[in-house]
Protein backbone atom coordinates (compact mmCIF):
# COMPACT_ATOMS: atom_id res chain seq x y z
CA UNK A 1 0.00 0.00 0.00
CA UNK A 2 0.64 3.59 -1.19
CA UNK A 3 2.09 5.51 2.26
CA UNK A 4 1.37 9.36 2.38
CA UNK A 5 4.27 11.14 3.67
CA UNK A 6 2.73 13.89 4.29
CA UNK A 7 1.34 12.77 7.20
CA UNK A 8 3.14 11.83 10.15
CA UNK A 9 3.18 8.00 10.94
CA UNK A 10 2.09 7.13 14.34
CA UNK A 11 4.94 5.14 15.46
CA UNK A 12 4.49 3.77 19.28
CA UNK A 13 6.92 5.30 21.63
CA UNK A 14 8.62 3.29 24.33
CA UNK A 15 6.70 4.34 27.27
CA UNK A 16 3.13 3.14 25.32
CA UNK A 17 5.41 -0.46 25.14
CA UNK A 18 5.90 -0.17 28.71
CA UNK A 19 2.74 1.04 29.61
CA UNK A 20 1.41 -2.37 27.45
CA UNK A 21 3.47 -4.17 29.11
CA UNK A 22 2.62 -3.22 32.17
CA UNK A 23 -1.35 -3.69 31.79
CA UNK A 24 -0.29 -7.18 30.92
CA UNK A 25 0.66 -8.07 34.34
CA UNK A 26 -2.57 -7.14 35.56
CA UNK A 27 -6.27 -8.97 35.84
CA UNK A 28 -9.86 -8.69 37.18
CA UNK A 29 -11.01 -10.04 39.83
CA UNK A 30 -14.04 -12.41 38.52
CA UNK A 31 -15.56 -12.11 42.36
CA UNK A 32 -14.94 -8.81 43.30
CA UNK A 33 -14.47 -7.19 39.61
CA UNK A 34 -11.22 -5.41 41.07
CA UNK A 35 -7.84 -4.75 38.82
CA UNK A 36 -5.00 -6.99 40.39
CA UNK A 37 -2.16 -8.20 39.46
CA UNK A 38 -1.90 -11.95 38.47
CA UNK A 39 0.14 -14.35 40.08
CA UNK A 40 0.99 -16.72 37.54
CA UNK A 41 2.70 -14.37 35.31
CA UNK A 42 4.75 -12.28 37.97
CA UNK A 43 7.93 -15.06 36.70
CA UNK A 44 11.43 -13.70 37.13
CA UNK A 45 14.17 -14.85 35.28
CA UNK A 46 18.21 -14.65 36.37
CA UNK A 47 21.46 -16.74 35.90
CA UNK A 48 24.11 -16.93 38.31
CA UNK A 49 27.71 -17.81 38.38
CA UNK A 50 28.65 -20.42 40.45
CA UNK A 51 32.42 -18.91 41.29
CA UNK A 52 32.91 -21.85 44.02
CA UNK A 53 32.73 -24.75 41.59
CA UNK A 54 34.55 -22.94 38.67
CA UNK A 55 37.16 -22.45 41.20
CA UNK A 56 37.94 -25.84 42.14
CA UNK A 57 40.99 -27.73 40.95
CA UNK A 58 39.35 -30.06 39.60
CA UNK A 59 37.16 -28.20 37.50
CA UNK A 60 39.89 -27.14 35.46
CA UNK A 61 39.92 -26.75 31.76
CA UNK A 62 43.48 -27.61 31.55
CA UNK A 63 44.51 -30.97 33.45
CA UNK A 64 47.79 -29.93 33.89
CA UNK A 65 46.45 -27.95 36.49
CA UNK A 66 44.03 -30.44 37.97
CA UNK A 67 46.17 -32.08 40.86
CA UNK A 68 49.98 -30.72 41.59
CA UNK A 69 51.65 -33.46 42.95
CA UNK A 70 53.96 -34.88 40.35
CA UNK A 71 53.63 -38.04 41.92
CA UNK A 72 50.82 -38.28 40.48
CA UNK A 73 49.59 -38.81 37.16
CA UNK A 74 47.78 -35.74 35.53
CA UNK A 75 44.02 -36.74 35.16
CA UNK A 76 42.69 -37.64 31.86
CA UNK A 77 38.84 -38.09 32.81
CA UNK A 78 36.34 -35.12 31.88
CA UNK A 79 35.08 -33.86 35.12
CA UNK A 80 31.74 -34.08 35.39
CA UNK A 81 29.71 -30.95 36.58
CA UNK A 82 26.28 -30.30 37.52
CA UNK A 83 24.36 -27.38 37.15
CA UNK A 84 20.55 -25.98 37.29
CA UNK A 85 18.77 -24.61 34.09
CA UNK A 86 14.99 -23.62 33.42
CA UNK A 87 12.76 -22.54 30.77
CA UNK A 88 8.70 -21.79 30.18
CA UNK A 89 6.99 -24.52 28.10
CA UNK A 90 4.73 -24.11 25.46
CA UNK A 91 2.07 -24.56 28.00
CA UNK A 92 3.54 -21.87 30.09
CA UNK A 93 4.93 -23.76 33.22
CA UNK A 94 8.03 -23.81 34.43
CA UNK A 95 10.11 -25.89 33.80
CA UNK A 96 13.09 -26.70 35.99
CA UNK A 97 15.98 -29.58 35.82
CA UNK A 98 19.06 -30.24 37.04
CA UNK A 99 22.12 -31.73 34.54
CA UNK A 100 25.01 -33.90 34.64
CA UNK A 101 27.71 -33.68 31.91
CA UNK A 102 30.87 -33.40 30.87
CA UNK A 103 33.13 -30.22 31.42
CA UNK A 104 33.22 -28.43 28.37
CA UNK A 105 34.08 -24.76 29.54
CA UNK A 106 33.40 -21.76 31.55
CA UNK A 107 29.37 -21.74 30.68
CA UNK A 108 28.97 -25.09 32.04
CA UNK A 109 29.22 -23.08 35.91
CA UNK A 110 26.51 -20.77 34.76
CA UNK A 111 22.95 -21.47 36.33
CA UNK A 112 19.85 -20.26 35.12
CA UNK A 113 16.71 -19.97 37.60
CA UNK A 114 12.97 -19.07 37.22
CA UNK A 115 11.24 -18.41 39.73
CA UNK A 116 7.64 -16.91 40.48
CA UNK A 117 7.99 -13.96 42.78
CA UNK A 118 4.30 -13.55 44.08
CA UNK A 119 4.78 -13.30 48.10
CA UNK A 120 1.76 -16.03 49.21
CA UNK A 121 -1.03 -13.92 50.39
CA UNK A 122 -3.02 -16.59 51.67
CA UNK A 123 -0.20 -18.14 54.30
CA UNK A 124 -2.16 -15.73 57.01
CA UNK A 125 -4.89 -18.66 57.00
CA UNK A 126 -2.55 -21.60 55.86
CA UNK A 127 -0.33 -21.46 58.46
CA UNK A 128 -3.47 -21.14 61.48
CA UNK A 129 -6.41 -23.27 61.89
CA UNK A 130 -9.42 -22.42 63.32
CA UNK A 131 -8.22 -18.23 63.46
CA UNK A 132 -9.84 -15.14 62.23
CA UNK A 133 -7.21 -14.06 59.19
CA UNK A 134 -9.00 -13.16 56.63
CA UNK A 135 -8.25 -9.51 57.10
CA UNK A 136 -4.25 -10.20 56.83
CA UNK A 137 -4.90 -11.80 53.64
CA UNK A 138 -7.08 -8.77 51.89
CA UNK A 139 -5.04 -6.12 53.18
CA UNK A 140 -1.46 -7.13 54.37
CA UNK A 141 0.17 -6.64 51.03
CA UNK A 142 -1.85 -3.80 49.77
CA UNK A 143 -3.33 -1.75 52.42
CA UNK A 144 -0.92 0.89 53.05
CA UNK A 145 -0.71 0.87 56.71
CA UNK A 146 1.31 -1.93 56.09
CA UNK A 147 3.83 -0.68 54.18
CA UNK A 148 6.98 -0.55 56.69
CA UNK A 149 6.36 -3.73 57.98
CA UNK A 150 7.98 -6.91 56.70
CA UNK A 151 7.31 -8.48 54.05
CA UNK A 152 6.31 -12.05 54.70
CA UNK A 153 4.99 -15.15 52.90
CA UNK A 154 8.29 -15.60 50.34
CA UNK A 155 10.15 -18.26 50.05
CA UNK A 156 14.13 -18.76 50.11
CA UNK A 157 13.94 -19.19 46.51
CA UNK A 158 12.19 -16.19 45.90
CA UNK A 159 14.19 -14.27 48.46
CA UNK A 160 17.31 -15.72 46.24
CA UNK A 161 16.20 -14.30 43.21
CA UNK A 162 15.29 -10.85 44.81
CA UNK A 163 18.76 -10.33 46.37
CA UNK A 164 19.75 -11.14 42.45
CA UNK A 165 17.21 -8.94 40.76
CA UNK A 166 18.49 -5.90 43.35
CA UNK A 167 21.92 -6.34 42.41
CA UNK A 168 20.80 -6.32 38.88
CA UNK A 169 19.21 -2.84 39.49
CA UNK A 170 22.23 -1.48 41.07
CA UNK A 171 24.92 -2.44 38.09
CA UNK A 172 22.54 -1.29 35.42
CA UNK A 173 22.46 2.34 37.47
CA UNK A 174 25.86 2.41 37.85
CA UNK A 175 26.47 1.67 34.52
CA UNK A 176 29.89 0.07 33.49
CA UNK A 177 31.11 0.46 37.39
CA UNK A 178 28.67 -1.93 38.30
CA UNK A 179 30.79 -5.19 37.49
CA UNK A 180 32.49 -4.07 40.03
CA UNK A 181 29.85 -3.99 43.47
CA UNK A 182 29.73 -6.95 45.61
CA UNK A 183 26.16 -8.69 45.08
CA UNK A 184 23.46 -8.53 46.85
CA UNK A 185 22.85 -11.96 48.70
CA UNK A 186 21.05 -13.42 51.52
CA UNK A 187 23.99 -13.41 54.88
CA UNK A 188 24.98 -17.00 55.61
CA UNK A 189 23.96 -18.47 59.37
CA UNK A 190 27.29 -17.05 60.85
CA UNK A 191 27.18 -13.92 59.49
CA UNK A 192 24.05 -13.56 60.68
CA UNK A 193 24.32 -14.80 64.18
CA UNK A 194 27.39 -12.51 64.54
CA UNK A 195 25.58 -9.84 63.57
CA UNK A 196 22.49 -9.93 65.50
CA UNK A 197 25.02 -10.61 68.83
CA UNK A 198 26.63 -7.37 67.59
CA UNK A 199 30.25 -9.50 67.53
CA UNK A 200 29.23 -10.37 71.64
CA UNK A 201 29.64 -14.05 71.45
CA UNK A 202 28.06 -14.42 75.53
CA UNK A 203 24.96 -12.50 74.46
CA UNK A 204 21.67 -14.64 74.04
CA UNK A 205 19.96 -12.14 72.35
CA UNK A 206 20.97 -8.86 70.50
CA UNK A 207 20.49 -6.65 73.64
CA UNK A 208 22.65 -7.40 76.93
CA UNK A 209 21.06 -9.66 79.13
CA UNK A 210 19.45 -13.21 79.44
CA UNK A 211 15.55 -11.03 79.49
CA UNK A 212 13.38 -10.29 76.76
CA UNK A 213 11.99 -7.34 78.25
CA UNK A 214 13.18 -5.19 81.47
CA UNK A 215 12.63 -6.50 84.60
CA UNK A 216 11.89 -3.48 86.39
CA UNK A 217 8.98 -2.25 83.97
CA UNK A 218 8.59 -5.22 81.76
CA UNK A 219 9.36 -2.83 78.44
CA UNK A 220 9.22 -5.46 75.88
CA UNK A 221 12.60 -5.69 73.27
CA UNK A 222 11.45 -7.20 70.70
CA UNK A 223 7.62 -8.41 69.29
CA UNK A 224 7.33 -12.36 70.16
CA UNK A 225 4.64 -14.24 72.03
CA UNK A 226 4.28 -13.61 75.87
CA UNK A 227 3.73 -16.38 78.20
CA UNK A 228 1.79 -19.04 76.82
CA UNK A 229 0.30 -17.40 73.82
CA UNK A 230 -0.88 -13.58 75.12
CA UNK A 231 0.34 -12.37 71.75
CA UNK A 232 -0.84 -8.71 72.38
CA UNK A 233 0.75 -8.13 75.50
CA UNK A 234 4.31 -6.59 73.68
CA UNK A 235 1.77 -4.19 72.39
CA UNK A 236 1.54 -6.76 68.57
CA UNK A 237 -1.09 -9.01 67.85
CA UNK A 238 0.96 -10.14 64.62
CA UNK A 239 4.22 -8.14 63.16
CA UNK A 240 4.91 -4.95 63.73
CA UNK A 241 6.69 -1.81 61.89
CA UNK A 242 10.14 -2.24 61.03
CA UNK A 243 12.05 -0.57 63.99
CA UNK A 244 10.16 -0.24 66.67
CA UNK A 245 12.27 -1.43 69.14
CA UNK A 246 15.89 -0.60 69.61
CA UNK A 247 18.52 -1.90 68.09
CA UNK A 248 21.59 -3.58 69.04
CA UNK A 249 25.10 -2.54 69.10
CA UNK A 250 25.44 -2.65 64.88
CA UNK A 251 22.63 -0.66 64.29
CA UNK A 252 20.02 -3.32 63.56
CA UNK A 253 16.74 -3.39 63.99
CA UNK A 254 14.23 -6.47 64.49
CA UNK A 255 17.49 -9.16 64.82
CA UNK A 256 14.71 -10.88 67.61
CA UNK A 257 11.44 -11.68 67.02
CA UNK A 258 8.74 -9.90 64.51
CA UNK A 259 9.50 -12.13 61.48
CA UNK A 260 11.99 -14.95 61.23
CA UNK A 261 15.21 -14.53 58.31
CA UNK A 262 16.33 -16.59 55.72
CA UNK A 263 20.04 -17.72 55.47
CA UNK A 264 21.61 -19.21 52.19
CA UNK A 265 23.06 -22.14 55.07
CA UNK A 266 22.06 -25.38 53.54
CA UNK A 267 20.90 -27.54 56.76
CA UNK A 268 21.62 -31.04 57.92
CA UNK A 269 21.53 -32.64 61.18
CA UNK A 270 25.62 -33.19 60.76
CA UNK A 271 25.96 -29.11 59.37
CA UNK A 272 28.59 -28.22 62.49
CA UNK A 273 31.03 -31.31 61.20
CA UNK A 274 30.87 -29.98 57.56
CA UNK A 275 31.29 -26.68 57.89
CA UNK A 276 34.95 -25.23 58.04
CA UNK A 277 36.06 -23.08 61.09
CA UNK A 278 37.05 -20.14 58.75
CA UNK A 279 34.25 -18.31 57.73
CA UNK A 280 31.44 -21.48 57.72
CA UNK A 281 29.05 -22.09 55.23
CA UNK A 282 27.61 -25.03 54.12
CA UNK A 283 25.24 -24.95 50.76
CA UNK A 284 23.57 -27.57 48.61
CA UNK A 285 21.15 -26.32 45.76
CA UNK A 286 18.78 -29.36 46.04
CA UNK A 287 17.93 -30.73 42.62
CA UNK A 288 14.48 -31.02 41.84
CA UNK A 289 14.34 -34.86 42.15
CA UNK A 290 16.47 -34.84 45.40
CA UNK A 291 14.57 -36.23 48.47
CA UNK A 292 12.50 -33.33 50.21
CA UNK A 293 14.41 -33.43 53.45
CA UNK A 294 17.56 -31.57 51.40
CA UNK A 295 15.30 -29.14 50.74
CA UNK A 296 15.91 -27.34 53.89
CA UNK A 297 17.31 -23.67 55.24
CA UNK A 298 18.06 -22.10 57.78
CA UNK A 299 15.77 -19.43 59.45
CA UNK A 300 17.26 -17.25 62.23
CA UNK A 301 16.00 -14.51 64.62
CA UNK A 302 12.28 -16.18 65.80
CA UNK A 303 9.32 -14.30 65.07
CA UNK A 304 5.82 -12.97 66.01
CA UNK A 305 4.40 -15.88 66.65
CA UNK A 306 7.60 -17.52 68.96
CA UNK A 307 8.11 -17.57 72.74
CA UNK A 308 10.89 -15.82 74.24
CA UNK A 309 13.24 -18.88 73.80
CA UNK A 310 12.73 -19.26 70.39
CA UNK A 311 13.74 -15.42 69.62
CA UNK A 312 17.73 -16.27 71.41
CA UNK A 313 20.42 -14.86 68.88
CA UNK A 314 21.61 -18.51 69.28
CA UNK A 315 19.50 -20.95 68.06
CA UNK A 316 19.15 -22.97 64.71
CA UNK A 317 16.06 -23.16 63.12
CA UNK A 318 14.72 -24.48 59.57
CA UNK A 319 11.85 -24.74 56.88
CA UNK A 320 12.10 -26.14 52.95
CA UNK A 321 13.04 -23.76 50.64
CA UNK A 322 9.71 -23.62 48.82
CA UNK A 323 7.54 -22.71 52.29
CA UNK A 324 6.03 -19.09 52.33
CA UNK A 325 5.43 -18.58 55.81
CA UNK A 326 3.66 -15.31 57.41
CA UNK A 327 6.19 -15.67 59.76
CA UNK A 328 9.52 -15.66 57.84
CA UNK A 329 10.85 -12.57 56.24
CA UNK A 330 14.38 -11.73 55.01
CA UNK A 331 17.12 -9.31 54.71
CA UNK A 332 19.93 -9.00 51.57
CA UNK A 333 23.69 -8.14 52.67
CA UNK A 334 26.46 -7.51 50.63
CA UNK A 335 30.37 -8.23 51.57
CA UNK A 336 31.87 -5.39 52.93
CA UNK A 337 35.61 -4.74 50.80
CA UNK A 338 38.34 -3.63 53.51
CA UNK A 339 37.57 -1.70 56.69
CA UNK A 340 34.97 0.82 56.68
CA UNK A 341 35.44 4.33 56.11
CA UNK A 342 36.86 5.75 59.49
CA UNK A 343 37.83 2.67 61.24
CA UNK A 344 41.16 0.68 61.37
CA UNK A 345 42.82 -2.90 62.37
CA UNK A 346 42.89 -3.29 65.58
CA UNK A 347 47.12 -4.07 66.40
Amino acid sequence: PHLNWSKPIPWRNANEDEQRAIESLYRTNPITGARELDPEQLNYRYEVYNHTEAARRKHRLNPARREYNTDRPVPTATPLISKDTAWISDEGEIIRQTISRGLTGDFDFVNTYIVNVYPDTTAWINDFDNAYNEPYVRLYFSHGGYNEYPVVGVSWEQATAFANWRTDFLRRSLGREGVYIEPYRLPTEAEWEYAARAGKSENMYPWDGDLPMTEDQGCFYANFKPQEGNFVQDGHLITSRVGTYSPNDFGLYDMAGNVSEWTSTAYTESIDKLTSDLNPEYRYNAALEDPYKMKRKIVRGGSWKDVAHNVRSDLRMWEYQNEQRSYIGFRCVRTQIGFAKGTKAKK
